[in-house]
């Protein structure tokens, strides 16, 4: 389970404000790429949210609902987002940390110090960074970003399967599941398609090398 160790030793070294930085949707072939920052309060966190904050991927959609729905007012949020135009001009990569930027410049507190997921950073600024390899395993405030991303992201392609229906995205999120598959060969390629992603770019350009 995640703790408050890294946030703590951060602490400890002079930072004062200290986030957690996470992300959800590099893979699907839809939707954007969504990215959240989390500054957790250790002090005041309920019981409910320290023993129940976790890699999202761990958690059922209704689980990390419910949790979500608790952080305020002991978890602040910052959301960013990358669409699927910046995704197909930037590549995924670029567009993720572009999406993780935007997150923490949207949080109600800046932090002096971020906790990024993952083997790459942002470049935040002023704002000093460390990545943490599958840290929303690890830190708190990063497995609550993991939380706040995918909850978003997940609401995302819901209304988009409202816009787009039959591909079923508010299943499968926009991952090339064999749902997803079918539909893209009954119905086509939408706007909300990541054009740029070989599935979708085969579908489009069939005699491309």
């Amino acid at each position: 389970m995640p703790d408050f160790l890294l946030e703590r030793a951060s602490l400890t070294e002079g930072f004062k404000v200290v986030c957690g930085v996470d992300e959800a949707g590099r893979g699907p072939w839809a939707g954007p790429v969504v990215a959240a920052a989390a500054i957790l309060d250790e002090k005041s966190l309920s019981p409910e949210l320290l023993g129940g904050i976790d890699d999202s991927k761990k958690l059922k959609a209704d689980r990390r609902e419910a949790l979500y729905s608790l952080f305020a007012p002991d978890v602040q949020i910052g959301i960013g987002i990358a669409g699927v135009d910046e995704i197909d001009d930037l590549n995924i990569l670029r567009a993720t940390l572009m999406a993780m930027k935007r997150a923490v410049e949207n949080l109600p507190t800046q932090p002096d110090f971020a906790l990024i997921d993952g083997n790459r950073a942002p470049d935040l600024g002023p704002v000093k960074t460390r990545y943490v390899v599958r840290g929303d395993g690890i830190s708190l405030s990063i497995a609550a970003a993991s939380i706040a991303a995918k909850v978003t992201r997940d609401r995302i392609m819901k209304d988009l399967a409202e816009t787009f229906p039959g591909y079923g995205w508010e299943r499968n999120a926009g991952y090339g599941t064999a749902e997803h598959q079918a539909a893209l060969k009954r119905l086509g390629v939408t706007s909300a398609h990541r054009k740029s992603y070989a599935p979708i770019r085969k579908i489009l350009r069939p005699d491309a090398v």
